[in-house]
Parts: C-alpha cells; sequence; structure tokens
C-alpha cells in the first residue's frame, strides 16, 4: 500500500510503498477515507516533538471503513464507518483503569510512535474505532478525532459552567472547535482572537465576538467588552508564549487559563498581580479521552458542532501535495484545516 512518511526530520516527508498492517485477534483493519494535517505534524517534521522509530507514517486524525476484523472484535463490522481515538493504550494500567488513557505507560499516539493515516489502510486495537454516525462525513469525523476533541478535553478541564465567559486565542482547526462547544456548554459570551480576518469572520458566523488582535490590543479590549472585569476562562491554543501570557491577563477574579498550544519557550508569569492576588488558575491540557468522544460526535451529529466550513481544503494522498500543506501551516497559513481525502 502507498504510504506517506517521515524518514528523517527536517526533511519532507516522502511517498513510500510498505505492507498492508496485519491484525490481531483484538484489532481492525480500516480502510482510510480521510485524515487531517494537524500543526502537531509540523512539530514531528520538524524535529520539535521526537518521532520514533523512524521511517514513521504520520496522521492522527483519521476517520474511514471497517475493512476487517479480528476473530475476537465485537465492537464494529466490516463496512462500518468509524473514526479513529488516536492513543492506542494497554487498557489495564493505573492512568487506562482511572480513565486517564492519555498518560498510559505502555500508550502509542498513531501518527506519533505507531504507524498513522497518511496511508490506504491502518490498523488499531477495536476500542479505537468509534462508529462514525451516517451525518457526519468522513472529512468532518477525521478532524473531530484531535482537532475537535481537543479543544472539548481543555474545556472540560477549563470547568466552564453555564453563563461563564471565554476568550479563544487562536482560531484555526482547534479554536474554531472551541468556539462552538464553548456555546455548547452553556458560556454567553465567547471572544475569539486572531489577527486572520477571513478566521475572525468565520467565528463570529458560529456566535463569537471577533478581535482583530493585529489592529487592537486583545487584553484591554478583551477588559472593555467585559466592564473592566476580563473573562471566566481563556484558551490558548496557539503555542506562543505572548498569546499565552495573554490570556492569562485578560483573566477575571478565579478565572482559569488553559494552556493547550506547544511551546518549548518559558511562560513568564507576573506571579503576585496575575496569579496569586486574582486567585487565578494556569491549566495545561493534553489529548482527549475515548470516554469524551461519544458525546463530541453526538454534538456533531445534532449540529451543536458545525464542521462544514472548518474543513478548508482537501487534498489527495501525494507526498509533495501534502509537504507544501505543511509548509503553509508551519507559516500559519490561510485557512482552517486542510484533510487528506481518499476514494
Amino acid at each position: 500500500m502507498k504510504a506517506v512518511r517521515l524518514v528523517q526530520v527536517q526533511h519532507p516527508l516522502e511517498m513510500q510503498e510498505i505492507p498492508v498492517p496485519t491484525i490481531g485477534s483484538r484489532d481492525v483493519l480500516v480502510r482510510v477515507r480521510a485524515t487531517g494535517l494537524c500543526h502537531s505534524d509540523v512539530h514531528y517534521r520538524a524535529g520539535t516533538s521526537p518521532v520514533y522509530p523512524l521511517p514513521m507514517t504520520l496522521g492522527h486524525e483519521v476517520a474511514g471503513v471497517v475493512e476487517a476484523v479480528g476473530a475476537e472484535v465485537s465492537l464494529v463490522k466490516p463496512g462500518d464507518r468509524v473514526c479513529l481515538h488516536y492513543m492506542v493504550t494497554c487498557g489495564n494500567c493505573y492512568y487506562c483503569s482511572t480513565g486517564n488513557e492519555q498518560f498510559c505507560v505502555k500508550g502509542k499516539m498513531i501518527g506519533h510512535y505507531t504507524d498513522g493515516g497518511y496511508a490506504e489502510y491502518i490498523a488499531v486495537p477495536e476500542r479505537n474505532a468509534v462508529k462514525l454516525p451516517d451525518e457526519i462525513s468522513f472529512e468532518q469525523g477525521a478532524t473531530l478525532m484531535c482537532a475537535s476533541a481537543t479543544s472539548f478535553h481543555a474545556l472540560r478541564k477549563s470547568r466552564l459552567v453555564a453563563g461563564e465567559s471565554v476568550a479563544i486565542f487562536g482560531v484555526g482547526g482547534l479554536g474554531m472547535s472551541a468556539v462552538q462547544l464553548a456555546r455548547a456548554f452553556g458560556a454567553l459570551d465567547v471572544y475569539a482572537v486572531d489577527i486572520n480576518p477571513a478566521r475572525l469572520k468565520l467565528a463570529e458566523k458560529y456566535g463569537a465576538i471577533g478581535i482583530n488582535a493585529a489592529e487592537k490590543d486583545a487584553v484591554k479590549e478583551i477588559k472593555s467588552l467585559t466592564g473592566g472585569k476580563g473573562v471566566n476562562v481563556a484558551m490558548e491554543v496557539i503555542g506562543l508564549p505572548a498569546t499565552m501570557r495573554q490570556a492569562l491577563q485578560s483573566l477575571t477574579i478565579f478565572g482559569r487559563a488553559v494552556i493547550v498550544g506547544i511551546t518549548r519557550r518559558p511562560l513568564e508569569v507576573d506571579t503576585y498581580n496575575e496569579l496569586v492576588g486574582p486567585e487565578t488558575e494556569i491549566i495545561g491540557s493534553d489529548d482527549h479521552l475515548l470516554q469524551e468522544l461519544p458525546l463530541l460526535l453526538e454534538y456533531a451529529r445534532r449540529g451543536a458542532l458545525d464542521l462544514t466550513d472548518i474543513v478548508s481544503r482537501t487534498i489527495p494522498l501525494d507526498a509533495a501535495v501534502i509537504n507544501q500543506a505543511l509548509d503553509h501551516l508551519e507559516q500559519f497559513g490561510e485557512g482552517v484545516r486542510t484533510v487528506i481525502v481518499q476514494d
């Protein structure tokens, strides 16, 4: 089968011919129909986040059709439409048994530590194959598995309750889902902060109050729009220390800043004025949980989470085209989400 793989960091991905994966008694083989391109893939290619072993097939936002199942599989059958939970875990360790499988001691993320979806086929344990409702396209189902799921998990970690206000710093794939999910969680006001007018316009379509950080001081604008108070929850999904700091500074008393974006640069905090004095919190949020996916899919099935305009571009399984798309993503280019589509 064809697979687009990371062979060497800081080099373009390469198309290779590799065997179709074999499956065990509790595994499923999925014919890939859609795979999202995530900013994490940019980090993997650049070597910012280590990938091993190499070569590795990237792609952790995956949806497709079950092609074959192992002898002991009972949750899905051939022909089922599925999307894939990207954490392959043991199911038995302390973290798995407490519902925190993203910290599984034997866990492997597909497209990072085990082969992912930039390929024609992928094999995963049956529990990783979540049935995809007919109302949700493969392209949308793929993006749900990372961009939307990560935002969903982060908002749950924020302890957002109905009636509170939220600021989302960065409205790309994660942020655009976060805008809608915050509304679904009951937020009265959602502020979308970005420097891309097209993204801000789309966020406003989903009910957000857009703030162009290229034209206005985002923190001052949020404070002004909230009567000088600030927001209850601020979520940063860009991965820049400057916007992480702005998220913290935009909070009201008892506010919670949830950091999702990835960077290795330190975050400077005025501990008294920004943290201790107002009793704010900085919360890290990483990945998502299998148990969260059914409700997320139901939000999408019912239209509370609309991904129609979030998938802004589709491309074929072609190494040159995928590398160009990753280059564009690395520069924080136009559009929201690019998805590899296969018939």
